[in-house]
């Protein structure tokens, strides 16, 4: 299993509004496609108005056929139009669970 860790920073302030717009838009099409989604959390030391996502694969190529899935799906873009304004900067990181990790 590897975990996805993505990062999105946003304007100052914006953190309500992005969830409003992922909550409505984004999630209905993501969660069925994408499938296992570990965590969501804000920031509330370090750097701000950031919301993060954990997302766990079986694989590279597991994730690669469901964001490609998810990149087709007419819905898909609708959301991207009102979300991708709020954002500043967007990181992706790929983890991997050592064995002792509680999170397999």
């Amino acid at each position: 299993m590897i975990f996805e860790h993505r990062t999105y920073t946003l304007a100052a302030g914006r953190v309500p509004d992005f969830v409003k717009i992922y909550q409505e838009y984004g999630a209905p099409v993501q969660l069925p496609i994408l499938g296992n989604l570990i965590a969501v959390f804000t920031t509330e030391v370090g750097p701000l108005n950031q919301v993060i996502h954990i997302w766990g694969y079986e694989s590279m190529e597991d994730r690669a056929r469901r964001r490609a899935e998810l990149a087709r799906h007419p819905d898909w873009g609708k959301y991207l139009e009102r979300a991708l304004p709020l954002m500043q900067a967007m990181e992706n990181k790929i983890l991997a669970a050592l064995p002792w990790s509680p999170i397999k």
